[in-house]
């Protein structure tokens, strides 16, 4: 990684940051995934080499700020296809879960990780085995395992955060 110079990295922000942010509301269409966005990029900027402006730098933020974009959007599109895919017939099979529940069901979904969220998708909601969960994913029966646990030791510390500290979902 580069080391760069303090006022070369603040001058690119105060330079470019309102260009990306337009760009990436304009793009993702809310303010808060725009802001994200723009902190996202800038740490992709401070790993390059050539910091220093020059030549062509609007038209290398404008095109890193669009991809990194619609990469966001494409993933939100694959994980609102997981969870229709595999929430809603879950849902349609029982009793429907109060509204607080199923909200903060696809919270964890869409903010955990790719991975984890899968599998605790399959063995959880689905009811699948371990070793059927495993064959689907293309892993092991103990990783399978690894992923639930770590799905379930995250959840619940977003869900019961320590004394003192505050509640994400």
């Amino acid at each position: 990684m580069a080391t760069a110079d303090p006022s070369t990295i603040a001058d690119l922000f105060w330079r470019y940051g309102p260009m990306v942010r337009r760009r990436a509301r304009a793009l993702l269409g809310n303010d808060s995934d725009a802001d994200e966005a723009v902190q996202e990029i800038f740490m992709k900027v401070l790993n390059q080499h050539d910091l220093q402006d020059g030549e062509g730098k609007t038209s290398w933020f404008y095109r890193i700020t669009t991809n990194h974009c619609l990469n966001q959007i494409r993933d939100r599109k694959r994980r609102a296809k997981l969870l229709e895919r595999h929430v809603a017939p879950v849902e349609q099979g029982r009793s429907s879960p109060a509204a607080d529940q199923l909200a903060t069901l696809r919270w964890l979904l869409a903010n955990s990780d790719e991975r984890e969220a899968a599998c605790a998708v399959y063995v959880y909601l689905d009811g699948m085995g371990h070793d059927e969960a495993a064959q689907i994913l293309g892993v092991s029966s103990r990783t399978v395992r690894n992923l639930l646990s770590r799905f379930s030791v995250w959840a619940r510390d977003v869900l019961e955060p320590a004394p003192g500290s505050e509640r994400l979902a």
